[in-house]
């Protein structure tokens, strides 16, 4: 059930199937010159969004905004603060919470360390005040099975890459633009990079010539699988 689809009938009647919800959160980041910013967010929504069709849940519309530090120089990344996405998540299962749902996935189209920290975070402090919610919080890489890594023919495939290219092929192919050259980033670590795009300018992480339509199903059906297999067991909580 989409929350922003459905009447307030139809969500008090959702009530008695089920009282879970997954909220996804996306960005709007740069995915290098072939990709759109909001590539997080449409892998997210639909891979949520298919999962509805096998199992009960309720899904809330994305949170189109996150922490974005490594692209965060780059055009088009628009990023907000850790501290905006502790906020905003508290909110909405706080109130989500007094409509009735008991079972929050918050899940992320996006991998970023911080982000998905600040996600946990909000999640550790919900579940000590409230003791009647259960909560799990994650990016959607990190429930996928081990066979997931080997769609990718690309070592340490990442960020726009040939995972998300193929994702963004299968999902929304109108909105690829051609390709981008193969990349990886140059970051000194654990210094942190003052000018982002000196090590980095094309943002990519990967090689998204080696992309195709039948990789990008693979992945996503497989990713489907994951979110379903979290909301089963989810119930048991």
């Amino acid at each position: 059930m989409l929350i922003e689809n459905i009447t307030m009938k139809e969500f008090k009647d959702g009530l008695k199937k089920t009282d879970t919800v997954i909220v996804p959160y996306g960005t709007v980041e740069a995915h290098g010159t072939h990709l759109p910013l909001s590539t997080d967010t449409i892998i997210i929504r639909e891979a949520v969004k298919k999962a509805a069709e096998k199992i009960d849940v309720f899904i809330a519309p994305p949170i189109h905004y996150g922490v974005c530090t490594s692209t965060s120089d780059h055009p088009g990344t628009i990023g907000i603060s850790p501290e905006t996405v502790r906020r905003i998540t508290s909110d909405i299962v706080r109130d989500l919470r007094k409509k009735g749902l008991k079972r929050f996935i918050l899940i992320s189209g996006h991998g970023g360390s911080i982000h998905v920290s600040a996600m946990k975070e909000a999640a550790e402090a919900l579940t000590t005040e409230f003791r009647d919610i259960t909560i799990a919080a994650c990016s959607v890489y990190e429930i996928l099975p081990k066979e997931a890594r080997y769609i990718a023919q690309t070592e340490g495939d990442s960020h726009a890459g040939e995972i998300e290219t193929s994702l963004a092929l299968y999902l929304s192919k109108g909105l690829v633009k051609g390709r981008a050259a193969k990349e990886f980033p140059k970051f000194v670590k654990p210094i942190v990079a003052r000018d982002k795009m000196r090590y980095w300018p094309g943002a990519v992480w990967g090689d998204p010539n080696k992309a195709t339509v039948l990789k990008g199903k693979k992945f996503f059906d497989i990713m489907v699988k994951s979110i379903v297999g979290l909301a089963e067991k989810i119930k048991g909580f």
